[in-house]
């Protein structure tokens, strides 16, 4: 994790998180529930409204995890409307290059400090079952599968499991 930095999101943001985005989905499109082509239509503003509303406050955040001027990994983080003491974790990326070095880890500590600062000590997150990467990098950061696994929200026939763990 050599250089890399681990902050919360800023308004100026917008496009370097944009830019991101496009990496994620081009590089692992299944594991989200956005297309690339649903996201090259959204505009600038829209990215700068995201920015804000995670920026700042409790029940929405962002973190990015930048090296030089460039961003290479993030997580988007909610507060569960369903479960008041959970925070659930989505948008999870790190850039190829970054994975394995401690990155992910990072991010989601930094959530973790956020949820537990808003009074929720638990973290939630899906991920693809056949992601068997990202599966096993969760359980090396303490996630455990719990429940029944559902059917991807835009691909009925992949599978998704929640996993979780204190923040």
């Amino acid at each position: 994790m050599d250089g890399v930095t681990i902050r919360r999101v800023t308004k100026e943001d917008a496009g370097a998180v944009r830019g991101l985005r496009i990496e994620m989905l081009a590089d692992t499109p299944l594991a989200f529930v956005t297309t690339l082509a649903e996201v090259a239509e959204h505009k600038h503003d829209e990215y700068v409204g995201r920015c804000v509303r995670a920026a700042a406050g409790s029940q929405y955040a962002q973190y990015v995890a930048q090296l030089g001027r460039c961003l290479v990994g993030q997580v988007g983080a909610y507060a569960d409307p369903a479960n008041p003491d959970t925070t659930m974790l989505v948008s999870i990326y790190v850039n190829p290059a970054h994975r394995g070095n401690g990155t992910l880890g990072a991010l989601v500590d930094a959530v973790a400090a956020w949820s537990r600062e808003c009074g929720r000590p638990r973290l939630e997150l899906e991920v693809v079952t056949t992601n068997g990467r990202a599966v096993r990098a969760y359980q090396k950061l303490g996630f455990q599968p719990f429940g029944e696994t559902m059917p991807h929200p835009t691909v009925p026939t992949m599978r998704e499991q929640r996993m979780g763990r204190p923040a």
